[in-house]
């Protein structure tokens, strides 16, 4: 089995679970956050940086000025904050996806490495109810907000996504599986990934 795999999801689909699940099974590596942390210890930029880029990108708007070209003193083009932390992050990407078989997930990780002829994209969605059951349990999120909150994150994904692929997040036809946690759960989820990955 020489396949990277990369796992986009909806807030609250279980699909950073069923990710360590795979990769549990299938006896490889797994990144999700921690590519965050190494892309910053290997940039040299403080990982809160990281966290503020999804944060801005709530609101596309706002995202776009936060990620525009900056010029500087001499009237030069330069890239912004929230470019070079991109950057940062696609080169730990294909450094882990060039080292072997792992489990990546999110951070637009399907479109980084979409020339390796070895990757397999997989899309995590489920139900609303499903989502907001897992948000309430899992991450502690306020029952009367859990709503708002799944929403909110999911399009923080799609605009960060969106503006830095030619892609649309989501979409069926940039992945070649996805799957419906919630009409199957995520041990079941975990087990199709790791019978499709084994049949090709």
């Amino acid at each position: 089995m020489n396949k990277i795999i990369t796992i986009s999801r909806q807030y609250g689909s279980g699909g950073r679970e069923i990710g360590r699940k795979v990769a549990d099974l299938l006896g490889i590596p797994f990144y999700d956050n921690a590519l965050i942390e190494k892309a910053a210890e290997e940039s040299g930029l403080v990982p809160a940086f990281f966290e503020d880029t999804e944060r801005h990108a709530g609101n596309s708007l706002l995202y776009a000025l936060y990620r525009g070209s900056q010029i500087d003193h001499t009237g030069m083009t330069t890239l912004s904050m929230e470019d070079n932390i991109y950057l940062a992050q696609s080169k730990v990407i294909r450094k882990v996806a060039e080292e072997g078989p792992c489990v990546i997930i999110g951070r637009c990780s399907d479109y980084i490495l979409s020339d390796m002829k070895n990757v397999v994209s997989v899309f995590i969605h489920a139900n609303m109810e499903f989502r907001k059951n897992r948000a309430i349990s899992i991450d502690h999120v306020d029952p009367a907000k859990a709503e708002s909150i799944v929403n909110t994150k999911d399009k923080r994904r799609q605009n960060y996504y969106n503006f830095h692929t030619e892609r649309k997040w989501g979409v069926a036809t940039n992945y070649h599986l996805c799957i419906d946690s919630s009409a199957c759960g995520v041990d079941a989820a975990a087990q199709v990934i790791c019978g499709y990955i084994r049949s090709i």
